[in-house]
């Protein structure tokens, strides 16, 4: 399946009323999977700002770009 079907076929399940999930994160990682990104990457972005973090900090110059692309803060190693 192509990235914007996985994302497509996970977003219904938060309307779910029994399905338990960090909605922000996880449409966040959705956000940057549909993107080209991994999934991990943009939920690991979003906790660490949520969480005070000033930067998700990687050697992934491909995820960094996806990540400010997303409007997320971000910088290489």
């Amino acid at each position: 399946m192509s990235r914007t079907h996985v994302a497509a076929a996970i977003r219904p399940l938060f309307a779910i009323g029994k399905v338990e999930a960090d909605r922000p994160a996880a449409e966040t990682g959705l956000t940057v999977l549909e993107a080209g990104g991994d999934f991990a990457d943009g939920v690991i972005a979003h906790d660490g700002n949520r969480l005070g973090g000033q930067a998700f900090v990687s050697f992934d110059r491909q995820a960094v770009t996806r990540l400010q692309a997303a409007g997320l803060a971000a910088r290489i190693a």
